[in-house]
């Protein structure tokens, strides 16, 4: 007895040793900071939604233009995306992206499913990681609506044509409607005890898996206490149901912030306080939030920027009180006039991404909150031209989902100058 208790003490170095490594490989938070490899981490990021469609093996994949963005970014100091995990509902909904990952509830397109694959196996073979999202408050993807007409809601409103007002009033039930919250949480459990048919590794087990999101850009979509009640309650069962499936990954919210918490600070503070949800996010948008117009997107960039910082600083004490890191995980600013094609100058978008990476960068120096930003979006090698304005099957993907004009906020691999910004900026937290 008394040598196995030694044998027993000799070993528990080397068995706490390996316990250590196992827990290293994956992404997580320390005191209030991301660690990788037992180190902090900090990134500069991209949104590339489409990632998952580009890998796959069916229609609107491309498999060589993936390998080739994906190398493109590696090259740039981009080590983070936020991808889509598909799509839901019927294909050739106006302004959805196609194919669809899961036509029915429960249904699922083989072929989505291996480019979901092919996509982390790429990721990790780059050393890089990914945040996937699992559902949309908006209709570009199916989302909420989606859920709800299965769920017998009736059909969904689109916001065009028949209104923002039609569509985020029908929207707005999926919080409350438990069939349709069901039918998302069957989804998850799917999603997240997945197995990757390219390198046999369970999701769960991935260290390329940055996070679990729970929706690109959550909303209660009312003024009413008792339904955003339901919707924090909401958040942190997702969080806690990712968690009990694969306990290794992180889990973050997608929100908006702020606006995206219908004006609420504490209910952003309420919905991130769940221990199952590891970080912050917030979006910020100039233009959509008009704090700038059209014709003074040069001009008016000083104003942009001093509406960014008092977005973005409202939301560091929040961080602090919970030590959770925030990430900045979109942000975007047009091309000069609103321009669409690759040739119109982005001479206030590149000052504006310098501010923006120029927050993750101070906050480096400084040991503070901000630990990461994904700007929306990459486009790469897409073919972008001013007779594909609104995207259709068959059509490039870009940074731009189909409810978008086609080249609004995408960065295109022609876009030296912004390239530039963006390499600075992650070599700067090296």
């Amino acid at each position: 007895m008394k040598n196995l208790f030694c044998l027993f003490i000799a070993l528990l170095p080397v068995m706490t040793a390996c316990t250590t490594d196992v827990r290293d490989r994956f992404y997580r938070v320390e005191d209030g900071q991301f660690t990788k490899d037992g180190k902090p981490y900090r990134f500069i990021g991209a949104n590339m939604w489409y990632g998952a469609l580009l890998a796959s093996p069916g229609p609107g994949g491309d498999r060589q233009r993936l390998a080739a963005e994906l190398d493109s970014l590696k090259a740039m100091g981009v080590t983070n995306l936020r991808v889509l995990v598909g799509a839901e509902g019927q294909e050739g909904t106006p302004y959805k992206v196609a194919p669809v990952l899961q036509p029915e509830p429960g249904v699922y397109d083989g072929a989505l499913l291996q480019g979901l694959d092919w996509l982390m196996a790429e990721l990790g073979r780059r050393d890089m990681s990914a945040v996937l999202y699992l559902n949309n408050t908006w209709e570009w993807s199916g989302g909420y609506g989606t859920y709800l007409e299965w769920a017998g809601a009736g059909k969904s409103p689109l916001p065009i044509p028949d209104g923002w007002k039609a569509f985020s009033t029908f929207v707005s039930k999926f919080v409350t409607d438990d069939r349709a919250k069901s039918m998302f949480a069957d989804h998850v459990r799917y999603i997240v005890s997945r197995t990757n048919s390219v390198t046999g590794v369970p999701y769960k087990d991935d260290p390329a898996i940055f996070s679990w999101q729970i929706c690109n850009e959550p909303r209660c979509l009312s003024a009413s206490d008792s339904v955003r009640a339901v919707f924090s309650e909401w958040i942190w069962d997702v969080a806690s149901l990712i968690k009990s499936v694969d306990p290794n990954h992180m889990v973050s919210t997608g929100s908006e912030g702020y606006y995206g918490c219908e004006a609420d600070l504490a209910l952003f503070e309420k919905i991130h306080s769940s221990p199952d949800i590891d970080y912050l996010n917030i979006h910020v948008w100039p233009y959509n939030w008009n704090w700038v117009e059209k014709e003074t997107l040069v001009d008016s960039l000083d104003a942009a920027v001093r509406m960014s910082e008092w977005y973005i600083d409202m939301h560091l004490p929040v961080a602090e009180r919970l030590r959770k890191p925030i990430v900045m995980e979109e942000f975007g600013y047009p091309r000069d006039g609103l321009g669409y094609s690759k040739d119109v100058p982005v001479t206030a978008r590149d000052r504006y991404y310098s501010y923006m990476f120029g927050k993750v960068l101070s906050s480096a120096a400084s040991g503070g909150m901000i630990a990461g930003a994904n700007f929306w979006a990459w486009g790469g090698t897409a073919d972008q031209s001013a007779d594909k304005l609104w995207w259709k099957p068959g059509d490039d993907y870009c940074g731009d989902p189909a409810q978008e004009p086609q080249g609004f906020y995408s960065v295109y691999s022609s876009d030296a100058s912004t390239l530039k910004i963006i390499r600075d900026a992650a070599e700067g937290l090296q």
